[in-house]
């Protein structure tokens, strides 16, 4: 029986990120080169970031938040990607990127699998935007230069 509520809850979950994700891959394809190699940097420094915190997918959730099942930091991260002003635009969409690949990274089950291959093909296009000396940090937690 437990099993089976989780199973739910982690459907209803998967659920929620594919469709913020839709969102933000449609944002990330509407900005101009220069601000997509912004985003990139950015995404780069909240990985480096976040994989320093003690709970790298609570990144950019209060304190008090810290026992639910999942952050705040996605919901945060997509209310600002929805802002007109683009470095906040780009702030949202690093953070939200940043805290969907910890959440979903290892994950069990099929429909979160999926929302994380997903949120890889972005960063992987995000990761070929940016300039050879900056993606070369990606993903092993160091900060670029």
């Amino acid at each position: 029986m437990q099993q089976l509520i989780w199973r739910l809850v982690a459907t209803k979950r998967a659920y929620q990120l594919q469709r913020e994700h839709k969102e933000i891959e449609k944002l990330v394809e509407g900005l101009p080169r220069q601000a997509r190699v912004q985003l990139a940097q950015l995404t780069l420094k909240e990985f480096s970031v976040a994989a320093k915190s003690e709970f790298p997918h609570l990144y950019g959730t209060p304190p008090d938040e810290r026992y639910s099942p999942w952050g705040s930091g996605t919901s945060t991260g997509l209310s600002r990607a929805r802002s007109d002003n683009l470095p906040v635009r780009l702030r949202g969409i690093a953070l939200w990127l940043t805290v969907a690949y910890h959440e979903t990274r290892g994950a069990t089950f099929p429909a979160l699998e999926g929302v994380h291959r997903s949120i890889l093909r972005m960063l992987r296009t995000l990761r070929e935007a940016a300039p050879a000396a900056t993606a070369d940090g990606w993903f092993s937690g160091e900060q670029a230069a």
